[in-house]
């Protein structure tokens, strides 16, 4: 009896146990699926290509067309990198050497122009940008300094500039933007690399979930535990007390019935013996007593 016990005990801990890492589980899968189907990518970088032309006949300049790139704003080729009615802030970072032709340039005009599938302008931006001044002496004292550095190759003569491009773009739902077209617009400008950041500006809700994830793991996950398990508990209270209360009051009717049919003959028996002080039963004295 005792070991009986004792198994059965284990076994509805066990199914317990069970049914809780169960909630558990489908209460994290669902605000996972949330989380990823709500919240869009904070950040998107790609590289920028910059082409031009050389073919010109006057050698007065470098470059023959202001440098000029066209990036994808398809991740994939596919799908969209911004959503839509999210604000991103889209930046340019170019590695520039401190060469003396971008010194003697000064300030020079980056452009970037966005499109649609079908080509048409949707939106375009223009912001000036230079290289940070640095005096001779100062860089007479940082080729010094790191100059270990400079003839092992492992730092060079360079500075990165960023340029904001736009502070809050707002891709449309009905004319999404998929590529860019970036211009530099200056024929003189040396360039090592360039780099189009997208940055996600969020607010309201999408703000807390990104920048607090903890707690907001936490409130969801233990919300949708919460809510899962009334559900489970009401329905097994619904399956285990719902029949039997309906077979109790089914049989309280089925007594109560019986007991009133029962009741029934009495009265008539009751009411047939006498009418009148004559046994009604009697066929002889119903005729005496005029009854027929």
């Amino acid at each position: 009896m005792v070991i009986q016990r004792a198994r059965q005990r284990l076994l509805q801990g066990a199914l317990t146990l069970t049914s809780l890492l169960l909630l558990l589980w489908t209460a994290s899968f669902l605000y996972g699926s949330f989380y990823y189907s709500y919240m869009p990518k904070a950040t998107y970088s790609t590289p920028v290509h910059y082409y031009y032309r050389t073919d010109c006949e006057s050698s007065a300049s470098y470059l023959c067309s202001f440098p000029i790139a066209n990036v994808s704003l398809l991740r994939h080729g596919k799908k969209q990198v911004m959503s839509y009615g999210q604000p991103y802030r889209i930046t340019l970072e170019l590695e520039m050497p401190e060469s003396p032709a971008n010194q003697e340039i000064g300030m020079f005009m980056v452009r970037i122009t966005c499109y649609s599938r079908e080509g048409r302008h949707i939106d375009s931006s223009s912001r000036s940008t230079m290289l940070r001044y640095r005096s001779g002496l100062l860089r007479t004292l940082g080729t010094l300094l790191f100059f270990p550095a400079f003839l092992t190759g492992a730092s060079t003569e360079r500075q990165l500039v960023e340029v904001e491009l736009f502070s809050e773009y707002t891709d449309n739902s009905y004319n999404p933007a998929i590529g860019a077209i970036v211009e530099i617009q200056s024929n003189q400008v040396q360039i090592y690399s360039a780099q189009l950041y997208i940055y996600a500006h969020f607010t309201g809700l999408r703000y807390i979930l990104f920048h607090f994830p903890l707690m907001s793991a936490t409130v969801g996950v233990t919300t949708n535990f919460v809510f899962l398990g009334m559900v489970l508990v009401v329905s097994y209270l619904r399956l285990h007390w719902g029949p039997t209360s309906t077979q109790t009051q089914n049989r309280q009717q089925i007594a109560e019935g019986a007991s009133k049919g029962a009741a029934l003959p009495s009265v008539n028996e009751s009411e047939g013996k006498t009418v009148s002080g004559v046994s009604v039963h009697d066929p002889q004295k119903r005729v005496a007593t005029g009854l027929f």
